[in-house]
């Protein structure tokens, strides 16, 4: 299903988000990341999928590769970290506690005691339960019934305390707020509810770094002829999408691309959002390969972002999300193997899906002059379900990868 937004704007950036999320406070938060050992130096890889690109029939197909982001495996690792920096700067604002000497664990015996909660699906979890081991204080997370037995080990792994509860995602979310509560804990979500948007706001601040990079890569720049047309964007609560279309949107000004936000059928919470006009839950039973986009409610500060700042809304069937997962894998003569796991295909899987009806890609503006973003936002964080659906081990896919790169066949953009 695709839905074109009539509440999509182009036009400048807009005061009012501009107060919540700017470039500025991303740039801040980039040269904050630069200082955390927990993520590798330098940008990730921008890849130009050319054989991808003519077997779809579009112009170009741009790739950027989270996956290598970290050993956490995903974009995550740019969120959690900076909203735990920021909240514990707003508890001890007398203490001096820069970025850099939170990271290093310099105040690891006044924080000891502190504890963090947050529920997960899996990479927001690592992502926080990494940071706090860096900065020294204790994690605690929650995850529901549905959450695979070794993306719990891969969490734990960082020192978090497990916690698990029936029920899917939404219900995580709610007992990590009991028991903060209870406790006197510290919820650092990805996702904002009624009178908690703080800390929301500065996870997707950090996913900012993500856009700097492919601003920087392309040249990108206001009343400009724009690199790339449209950008895929994963849905889940919506965080990242907000992160990056608002990056983009301040950046390219009216000259932004079409942004298209992709997420799974039974967890179409922000393709609901599109519909009613305000932050919707999901109407399916919101359970998914794509676990990380296995959301029942959209984030109602993202939403304000999206709101305006996405044109199309689309749902894609699971097998959608393994066959593109399996596409990136192969990769071709003229494109690099990709590991990209089943929420980081999800961008590719929407493109095939409208480029597979000439109805809606004409409707969505694609065509053999267009030039298209896609974000795999994680590898195989979950290697045993990689390997049973693409069929090959992460480790198989990444040999032939540098294999490929070696060669000096091409690939980055």
């Amino acid at each position: 299903m695709l839905f074109a937004s009539e509440r999509a704007i182009r036009a400048s950036y807009p005061a009012e988000l501009k107060s919540v999320l700017s470039v500025a406070k991303a740039e801040e938060s980039r040269q904050w990341l630069a200082t955390w050992n927990g993520i590798k130096p330098g940008p990730t890889p921008l890849y130009a999928l050319g054989g991808l690109a003519e077997a779809l029939g579009v112009a170009r197909v741009l790739l950027k590769d989270e996956s290598v982001r970290s050993a956490l495996g995903s974009f995550k690792a740019l969120g959690a970290p900076i909203a735990l920096v920021r909240l514990i700067q707003r508890l001890w604002p007398d203490k001096g506690m820069d970025a850099q000497r939170l990271f290093g664990g310099a105040h690891g015996s006044l924080l000891r005691d502190f504890t963090v909660i947050s529920a997960t699906d899996g990479n927001h979890g690592k992502g926080l339960a990494a940071a706090a081991r860096s900065i020294g204080c204790r994690c605690v997370i929650v995850l529901h019934a549905n959450v695979r037995a070794e993306r719990e080990e891969a969490i734990a792994a960082f020192g978090a305390e497990i916690v698990r509860v029936q029920g899917n995602y939404d219900e995580s979310v709610t007992a990590a707020a009991q028991l903060a509560k209870a406790n006197g804990w510290h919820v650092v979500s990805d996702t904002s509810y009624d009178g908690y948007e703080e800390i929301p706001r500065d996870v997707m601040q950090g996913y900012g770094t993500i856009a700097a990079e492919i601003v920087e890569a392309l040249h990108m720049r206001a009343a400009s002829s724009a690199p790339i047309t449209h950008v895929f964007l994963q849905g889940g609560v919506g965080g990242l999408a907000a992160g990056i279309a608002s990056y983009l949107w301040e950046v390219c000004e009216d000259t932004r691309p079409a942004v298209v936000l992709v997420e799974p059928q039974q967890a179409d919470c922000l393709y609901q959002s599109a519909v009613q006009g305000t932050a919707a839950r999901a109407t399916g039973s919101v359970d998914s390969v794509m676990a990380g986009l296995a959301c029942g409610k959209a984030s109602p500060l993202a939403w304000r972002f999206l709101e305006s700042g996405a044109d199309f809304f689309m749902t894609v069937e699971d097998e959608d999300a393994v066959q593109a997962m399996q596409v990136l894998a192969q990769g071709s003569t003229t494109d690099p193997p990709i590991v990209s796991g089943e929420s980081g295909a999800a961008g590719l899987a929407g493109l095939v899906r409208l480029m597979q009806d000439p109805d809606l890609s004409h409707q969505a503006g694609l065509n053999r002059g267009s030039s298209v973003l896609l974000i795999n936002t994680e590898g195989a964080t979950a290697p045993a379900a990689y390997r049973e659906l693409v069929g090959e081990s992460a480790e198989a896919v990444l040999a032939r990868q540098r294999a490929f790169l070696d060669r000096g066949a091409g690939g980055h953009a």
